[in-house]
This record gives structure tokens, C-alpha cells and sequence, in this order.
């Protein structure tokens, strides 16, 4: 597959070009210069003809910080197939882009100079300024407008290779296999979807590179570097794992400017996540607000695992640290807690045998006969208790949804069972089941009732 990397200076509508490549709102644009940071990639058709498009933060010395990005910026032009450099048509060529242009030609790559922001007519006759550039590929568009997109796209697609398709020869269908392929478990080879969140400077973009195994994230001491969403995925035993990178979370009276963008993305990447990583910081200690973010695990249901990272420069003991940590997030008594450092990659693959055993049990299917079984013995030795003298039974017990696991409680008087008794069903039915990582959602219900009526689970499925 042939990869296509968009490069430019700062703010010349690089993100802007991805998501009309892509057809997605995926990265984040805005006015301030330096937005992109990371690297974003997505897989996409053009013309019927499939490409990786790359899209890169800008091209500036700035500082240490945009140093970082640029080279970044520079490697993926490295690894590309096709460079498309984009450039600020409102203005006339500057230098800086001249020579880091003629840069690009040296590297033997297809590459188009794309001027972009020609909104209308009067400011399209600025093109003929690039001219001076000798590019043998020249493009004025306008991505705000979708004015000339399309020759930019037939251009790309005349550089990449139909797509082969193959003629089989018809086979007398093999029984055996064909009920095997009903029977085996579809979930089996099911993409798995890992949110890293935490608060700003804690090391998730330093735990995203160690679980890669290569620089995916830039990595700087300026607290909230990150502030787009990055993934990758990661086949781990024959299993795609995709981990989201999410920005850094501050205290809400410091949050502004792309920062909000960067928050409110974060939260949509969480709807579609099944399983968080919440990075905590055993160096410098815990903090209120880790509290506020991890309770976005709860809000959205997911499987969870706790992270403490910075381990090797910590000064915590490690009974004292696991137990501060389970006084402090009560609500995720069920996730597992792991002690890493993804500076060094101590422990970091560990993470990923947590994560397998986690979305086993966020998927659980569990046994009806034997659910009920738990019930009936919970009720047994602690009965329910009255409302207002009016008995509060439970008919019956059955799973409706998995990811997380959600149980309908037939009962008659489903609105008076006391949030208590639920959490005192839950740890007995994690009692019964190894359901480590996952939450569990328990709904009472008359009979009758639709099981998707009132649940108060939030994550989507």
C-alpha cells in the first residue's frame, strides 16, 4: 500500500487537506499555529484505489518542542511514497518554504506543491507566484471550499495501483469446516480499542512508543504536548490491539483554546473504547484531579486497567502505593494495577496479556443457570430489604449485552431496589466469575420491561 504524507510550514491548512482526503473530522484544525503535533494516519480510498494518508505537524525551528515535530514531520516524508507540500496561497512564497521544498525534490519521492486557501477567483491569481517554485506538479485549491480538489485527487490516483482481484476457482463446499467457521468465536480476531488517559505530563504519549515499539507520539517535558488524538495498532497474538493516545487532561478553570478541541475529542474517542489505560504518576504522587479523569472510565463503562508509570524514579513502597490507590478510586476496586516505566520499557509488556484477560471479561458471556444460582444465594444469606414495608423481589436474573456485561433483574418493584443491595449483587457475582477489568451493570426491571429501556450503563455498543 502506498503511503501519502502532507507536509507544511505551521497553520497552512495541512489537517484541513486530511480530513477532505479522509472524510473525517479525525484531526483537529484551528487557526493557532502548531496545532498538529503527531503523526495521524488513516487508510482510505481514492478513486476505488487504496492509500495511507499521513498527516504531519508543521515545519518550524521554533523551539525544542517544534524541533521534535519537525523531524518527525521529515521521517514520514522518509518513509511516504507521495509528498504533497502544502503552502499558504494568501501570501506570497516565502523563502523558508521554497528551500524546504527543493529539500523534499532530493529525496526522489512523487511530489506535488499544493497551494491552498485560493478561495475565490481574485486571490487564485496568486498561483502563478509558485510558479517560481519549478514544481512539475502545481495544484491551487481550496480545501475550506472544495474549490479543485478533485484534479489534486486524480493526480494521486493515477500514482497508485489498481486494485488486484483474483478469480476463483468454484469449490465443492467442505461441511465440516463450513459449521467449524459457524461455530468458532467471532470476537476471536475483534479489533480491541485501548483509550491511554490521564493527567497532562504523566508519560501516556512515553507508554504509547514503549507498547510500539516505535516514536508514534512526540515525547517533551512541555506539559500537554499531545493534544490530538493518536492510535496505532499493534497485532498482538493474532489479535489488533489500537491504542489511542488522548490528550492531557487539566483542571477544568485551565483549560482553553485548542486544548477544549483536544477534550472534547478525547471524550468521543472514550464512547468508542473499550478498555482504558489510566496513567497515574508514582513519582510525583496522585492528585485530585487524577480522580476526575478516571471517573470518565466509569462514566463510559469501559474495562479498565490502572498504570502506575514512573515506577523506577518513584519513591513509593508498593503495598502503601496499591493501597492508596484503591482508597482513592473506590469505583475501580476491579481493575488490575500494574507498576511500569515507559521511559525504560520496564514491565510494559505486561500490558498487553492485562489487556487480552480484561477484554476476555468486558465480552464475558455469562452462564444463566449459573447467574441466578448466585442470585438466589445472595438472597438467601442477606435478604432484600422492604420498601416501606412492601416485599422487593427478584424474579429472575439474565445477561442482555456484553462490553461491559449487562444484567436485567426481573423484579417487581424494579425502582425501589437500593443502590446498596445492586453493589452488594455485584460482588457476588464477581465472587462466582473472574471478571477482572470490567465493570458490571446490573438493571432492575419489571417484567416485560425491554431490556435496552432505562439501562444505566452510558457506553454506546
Amino acid at each position: 500500500m502506498k503511503k501519502i504524507a502532507i507536509l507544511g510550514r505551521p497553520n497552512v491548512g495541512k489537517s484541513s487537506l486530511f480530513n477532505r482526503l479522509t472524510g473525517s473530522k479525525e484531526a483537529i484544525t484551528s487557526s493557532e499555529a502548531g496545532t498538529t503535533r503527531d503523526l495521524k494516519k488513516r487508510i482510505v480510498q481514492i478513486e476505488g484505489k487504496e492509500a495511507m494518508i499521513i498527516d504531519t505537524g508543521g515545519l518550524e525551528d521554533r523551539d525544542e518542542l517544534f524541533e521534535k515535530v519537525k523531524k518527525k514531520a521529515l521521517d514520514a516524508a522518509d518513509q511516504a511514497d507521495i509528498i504533497l507540500y502544502v503552502v499558504d496561497g494568501k501570501t506570497l512564497p516565502l523563502e523558508e518554504d521554497r528551500r524546504l521544498f527543493y529539500d523534499l525534490q532530493r529525496k526522489g519521492k512523487e511530489l506535488a506543491l499544493v497551494v491552498n486557501k485560493l478561495d475565490n477567483d481574485k486571490i487564485e491569481e496568486n498561483l502563478w507566484e509558485f510558479y517560481s517554485f519549478g514544481a512539475k506538479d502545481i495544484f491551487g485549491i481550496s480545501v475550506t471550499h472544495n474549490r479543485r480538489v478533485g484534479r489534486l485527487l486524480e493526480w494521486i490516483s493515477k500514482r497508485l495501483p489498481d486494485s488486484q482481484t483474483y478469480a476463483l476457482e468454484p469449490e465443492e463446499p467442505d461441511l465440516e469446516s463450513f459449521l467449524e467457521e459457524i461455530e468458532s468465536d467471532n470476537d476471536d480476531n475483534e479489533e480491541i480499542k485501548v483509550a491511554i488517559i490521564g493527567r497532562v505530563n504523566v508519560g501516556k504519549s512515553s507508554l504509547l512508543n514503549a507498547l510500539t515499539k516505535e516514536e508514534r507520539s512526540i515525547v517533551s517535558e512541555v506539559a500537554g504536548t499531545t493534544i490530538d488524538v493518536v492510535d496505532e495498532t499493534v497485532i498482538y497474538r493474532d489479535r489488533p490491539v489500537t491504542f489511542i493516545d488522548t490528550a492531557g487532561i487539566r483542571r477544568r478553570g485551565k483549560i482553553e483554546g485548542i486544548e477544549k478541541f483536544a477534550l472534547n475529542r478525547t471524550q468521543k474517542m472514550l464512547q468508542k473504547a473499550d478498555i482504558a489505560l489510566l496513567v497515574l504518576d508514582a513519582k510525583e504522587g496522585f492528585a485530585e484531579q487524577d480522580e476526575k479523569i478516571a471517573s470518565l472510565v466509569e462514566k463510559y463503562s469501559l474495562g479498565a486497567v490502572i498504570v502506575l508509570n514512573k515506577w523506577d524514579e518513584s519513591s513509593m513502597d508498593y503495598k502503601e502505593a496499591v493501597q492508596e490507590v484503591r482508597h482513592r478510586f473506590k469505583f475501580l476496586s476491579y481493575a488490575p494495577i500494574i507498576t511500569v516505566s515507559a521511559k525504560t520499557g520496564k514491565r510494559v509488556d505486561r500490558i498487553f496479556e492485562l489487556i487480552l484477560k480484561v477484554y476476555a471479561n468486558y465480552s464475558k458471556r455469562l452462564s444463566t443457570s449459573e447467574l441466578n444460582s448466585v442470585i438466589k444465594e445472595a438472597i438467601r444469606r442477606h435478604a432484600i430489604p422492604s420498601y416501606y414495608g412492601k416485599a422487593v423481589n427478584i424474579l429472575y436474573a439474565v445477561q442482555y449485552d456484553t462490553k461491559p456485561p449487562r444484567i436485567a433483574l426481573i423484579m417487581n418493584r424494579p425502582e425501589d431496589l437500593h443502590f446498596s443491595y445492586k453493589r452488594y449483587l455485584v460482588n457476588k457475582i464477581r465472587d462466582r466469575f473472574d471478571l477482572e477489568g470490567t465493570p458490571v451493570i446490573l438493571s432492575p426491571k419489571r417484567r416485560g420491561e425491554r431490556e435496552e429501556e432505562s439501562d444505566d450503563g452510558l457506553k454506546d455498543s
